[in-house]
């Protein structure tokens, strides 16, 4: 672990850093993946993973299938592509082809449906791409095209605002792919295809961004999932440079892990992480069809 350190401080360059523990392989038995794509964590470290098959499989921190597997209702128009834990310990899945936001408990019983109708008016959706829930108990959704936005909406489901839009500038989007709230209650998001974050207050107002597209440390090349850990650093993964690099809150990289590969320490096309209660980052190596933990 030494080594992983080391390489985290000297930056986004530097030999192959070996995982905690890497798991997961292809197939459809319980278990196995096929692109795994989103994940969510619970308090007692569990793993929610969704695959490109639409099965969503429940995880200890170590990789060991704990015998909970279910599917969303339908995924002929495609499946799930985010993963939220609420404030009460239920799951969050961003239905995302299905315009809507389904709620289950932890054993895969569906509570809630909110959204669900087309469009982009009050209330209505596109493609979901993910959503997250405030301590006090609304939810900040966020969309791909054609809208390109955040909604919020209240503890009962209810069309709050939105803001956003298509397009380049700051407080723009282009396909905003996560969402994570920060220690700060400030909410931050990836914008994607802009290759930077976007940090937002609850009610919609730019604090910050920063990003460029590039591979140094620093850039980003497309954002596709964020994370805090319990100290308020914020680990991102990119889908592009293959990596996870680790900034502060404000923006500053504290350096990276991975890189392009299939070997241990290496990734091809991760699409998601999260972290533990002991501070351990487990990375989604979707074209690798496993996970890894890593220490970063």
């Amino acid at each position: 672990m030494l080594a992983l350190a080391l390489l985290a401080l000297a930056g986004c360059s530097g030999p192959r850093a070996e995982p905690e523990l890497v798991w997961g392989r292809h197939g459809v038995e319980d278990g196995d993946f096929v692109k795994p794509r989103a994940v969510a964590i619970d308090a007692q470290d569990h793993l929610y993973i969704v695959d490109f098959t639409a099965r969503i499989q429940v995880f200890d921190r170590d990789g060991n299938f704990l015998g909970r597997c279910w599917t969303t209702p339908d995924y002929r128009n495609g499946r799930p592509s985010g993963l939220s834990m609420d404030r009460d310990g239920n799951l969050l899945v961003s239905d995302s082809h299905y315009n809507c936001l389904r709620i289950y408990s932890p054993d895969g019983v569906e509570l809630r449906k909110l959204g669900g109708e087309a469009g982009s008016g009050p209330g209505q959706f596109g493609y979901i791409s993910d959503a997250v829930q405030d301590e006090d108990g609304y939810y900040y959704v966020a969309e791909f095209d054609p809208n390109n936005r955040i909604t919020k909406l209240d503890p009962q489901g209810k069309f709050v605002k939105f803001w956003g839009g298509p397009g380049y500038e700051p407080g723009q989007f282009s396909r905003p792919r996560a969402l994570a709230l920060g220690p700060d209650s400030n909410l931050y998001v990836a914008d994607a295809c802009n290759h930077r974050i976007q940090v937002f207050t609850r009610d919609g107002q730019l604090v910050r961004c920063w990003g460029t597209p590039g591979e140094k440390p620093g850039h980003l090349s497309y954002p596709y999932d964020l994370a805090f850990n319990r100290e308020g650093e914020l680990y991102v993964v990119e889908f592009g440079n293959h990596r996870v690099q680790k900034f502060t809150a404000g923006g500053t990289s504290l350096g990276c892990w991975g890189g392009p590969g299939r070997e241990p320490g290496r990734l091809c096309s991760p699409w998601a992480l999260c972290v533990d209660s002991r501070g351990r980052v487990h990375v989604i190596d979707s074209e690798n069809h496993r996970v890894q933990r890593i220490r970063f």
